[in-house]
């Protein structure tokens, strides 16, 4: 897959992205990542890429020739269809559903604004969506480009040292959180792994795990979980989860 950064600052994302997974899929020829940096293509002495903004107001806004002109050279570059993305709060949230299928697709061209954005008529003219990682604001699009890029970087085949990993992450599969996991040691001043995943018996374990999904989504995200959806052996996890959750919340209560 490669990945073509439209940013003033390029190497910002090239940085974050040369570690762990992405730089693993990098370094076996899964991911390329290539910069293009407007200036470049910006004119006069200063070469300048924002100006004030018509109808007054704080701040600045970035210009259409130099943008537009590094995303055409970033076109250029490669003859693979692309989908040019602009990294803004005003996008849909980026969700994993939506990461899943950017990750399909041979190229993206990721756009990162700056200072109070850019020109409208750009992104009517050469933006094919937006997206947003969050209900927040960043000084630019490069935290959010490189959330993106990590995001896809590690479902490209090969990426992860065990494929299985990225299927049992949150919200993937059917949309839930994932369940909690332990390692060594078994005994710890903090607490204790559960027996049931010392048992060796690997039904169990999976219930637990499943039940576990379940109720942390019910718990922590519950906007993820449409109740009346789940089966019968879902349901049944789930009022065990809440029952024991529950009951631990009277006990606490009986203590205090």
């Amino acid at each position: 897959m490669r990945v073509d950064i439209v940013s003033l600052f390029p190497e910002f994302i090239d940085q974050c992205s040369a570690f762990g997974v992405v730089g693993r899929a990098r370094e076996r020829g899964l991911l390329s990542l290539h910069g293009w940096n407007p200036r470049d293509y910006a004119t006069g002495n200063y070469r300048r890429v924002d100006d004030r903004p018509f109808g007054g107001g704080p701040g600045m806004v970035m210009l259409i020739d130099p943008l537009r002109a590094a995303i055409e050279a970033a076109r250029a570059a490669d003859p693979a269809e692309t989908k040019v993305v602009y990294l803004s709060p005003q996008g849909p949230r980026l969700t994993q559903a939506k990461v899943r299928e950017l990750a399909a697709r041979p190229r993206l061209v990721l756009l990162c604004g700056r200072y109070e954005g850019i020109d409208e008529r750009l992104i009517e003219a050469e933006v094919d969506e937006e997206l947003s990682i969050g209900d927040y604001v960043l000084s630019g699009g490069e935290l959010a480009a490189a959330v993106v890029v990590d995001a896809v970087a590690r479902l490209q085949e090969g990426a992860l040292n065990d494929a299985d990993s990225a299927t049992q992450d949150s919200f993937e599969a059917d949309g839930l959180l994932d369940c909690p996991h332990y390692t060594r040691p078994v005994e710890h001043a903090l607490g204790q792994v559960p027996e049931v995943l010392l048992s060796g018996n690997h039904a169990e374990i999976a219930r637990w795990r499943r039940m576990e999904s379940l109720g942390r989504t019910w718990l922590r995200r519950p906007d993820l979980m449409d109740e009346k959806s789940l089966n019968k052996a879902d349901r049944a996890l789930l009022d065990t989860f809440r029952s024991r959750y529950l009951r631990g919340l009277d006990e606490s209560d009986g203590d205090a």
